[in-house]
């Protein structure tokens, strides 16, 4: 079901079609490089089906995302209850995971920016939350560009990082609502 759309992208639940291509995005070492590892197709599944209960529950999720003109399942974008503790939780964050060859073309902005305005305006958000490692330059850059601001403060070490080989603070970043 179409729950947002862009000048070119569709931001929507998720079909059982989705599995193989949000697979071989998460096989992509370009993709997965600041990730945990590559992603199992139950993984994948448990994944969809999660996204497409919590909008059932809440009406937003990490929304399968496809090109208008050609279709193309391209990733995810959206929003997410963030379920562990953290000293700025209870939040909601934004995040986007797209394969990499729709990557440096503005589509994780825009699909970014359109999840914003649906939190804020459909949703009645007062704010929203993103984080990643500091060397994942690419999502503090669509971070910045989508109007968040770092919080100086607020560095801080996932749950989900611990035990990983490459166990690095995250950068937290944040944007209110508008209004």
């Amino acid at each position: 079901m179409k729950i947002i759309e862009t000048e070119r992208l569709i931001l929507r639940t998720w079909k059982d079609e989705d599995a193989d291509a949000l697979w071989q995005i998460n096989q992509d070492p370009k993709v997965i490089e600041f990730l945990l590892g590559c992603l199992t197709m139950k993984q994948v599944t448990e994944f969809m089906q999660a996204c497409n209960e919590s909008f059932e529950a809440e009406q937003f999720c990490f929304f399968a995302t496809e090109v208008k003109e050609t279709r193309d399942m391209i990733g995810f974008i959206g929003l997410n209850r963030i379920k562990w503790e953290a000293h700025f939780t209870p939040a909601i964050e934004i995040a986007w995971r797209l394969g990499s060859q729709y990557w440096s073309k503005g589509y994780a902005q825009e699909g970014a920016k359109a999840a914003l305005d649906y939190g804020f305006n459909k949703l009645g958000l007062s704010e929203i939350v993103s984080f990643t490692i500091p060397d994942n330059a690419r999502s503090v850059r669509v971070m910045e560009k989508i109007g968040m601001r770092r919080d100086l403060q607020g560095d801080f070490v996932n749950p989900h990082r611990i035990g990983h080989p490459v166990v690095k603070a995250s950068v937290l970043y944040r944007i209110a609502s508008a209004s």
